[in-house]
């Protein structure tokens, strides 16, 4: 049987604490009545968005970095997803409506899988100065239910301006990295997500809200 690492919650970085220091917003997507994929809140409202360490201090120097020689923000959509909050988009009227998002290749991660119930994985997208969301292709978290058309993939033949956001993005996020030699991974299917690679998040157990102290919950008080 296998032997996993535990992660501890002092391990877990507060990303809504620098926002002003390192020049980037959070707006934890799952906190909001409106959320894209799934049209209801999935978080408490007063949820934060937390990362562990290793990528905490890869997304703040990327988000430096993009503002400086850009002068586009960082905008933080997701990262620590609870098990109880993966199981909680399993029970949302969308994903009942939508059953084959659950069934291989799944739309949907089963609870506990991937580097978000690790606080290992990070949702991005890119703003200007003036609130304007920089076009990237696709809304975050837009969901195709063809894979191989989907436009949020990154190798997408989309017009140049669009593929020369998300190579910003890219780059800030893989030069951050390269500087504190820490792997990454920027998954292939959705242009928003950067995580540590599987050998690194596999290694750990994924949390649940039960593991954390309560102003650390996402889903339960």
């Amino acid at each position: 049987m296998r032997t996993y690492k535990n992660i501890q919650h002092q391990d877990l970085i507060c990303m809504n604490a620098h926002t002003a220091s390192h020049d980037y917003y959070v707006d934890l997507t799952y906190a909001r009545n409106d959320s894209l994929l799934f049209g209801e809140r999935i978080y408490r409202k007063d949820a934060r968005l937390w990362l562990h360490t290793l990528l905490a201090e890869v997304v703040k120097n990327a988000a430096i970095h993009c503002f400086k020689n850009y002068n586009l923000h960082f905008i933080l959509y997701d990262g620590l997803r609870t098990i109880n909050a993966q199981d909680a988009m399993m029970n949302t009227t969308r994903a009942k409506n939508n059953p084959h998002w659950t069934k291989e290749p799944r739309l949907l991660s089963r609870p506990g899988a991937g580097g978000h119930p690790r606080g290992m994985a990070i949702d991005i997208g890119l703003k200007h100065p003036n609130g304007t969301l920089t076009n990237m292709g696709t809304d975050f978290d837009y969901l195709s239910e063809d894979p191989k058309k989907n436009p949020a993939h990154r190798t997408f033949p989309h017009d140049q301006d669009i593929i020369n956001n998300r190579k910003i993005l890219d780059v800030s996020m893989q030069q951050a990295a390269n500087a504190l030699n820490t792997p990454l991974l920027l998954l292939p299917e959705e242009w928003w997500d950067f995580r540590l690679p599987p050998d690194i998040y596999e290694q750990y157990a994924p949390l649940s809200d039960d593991d954390l102290p309560v102003h650390m919950r996402l889903v339960n008080i």
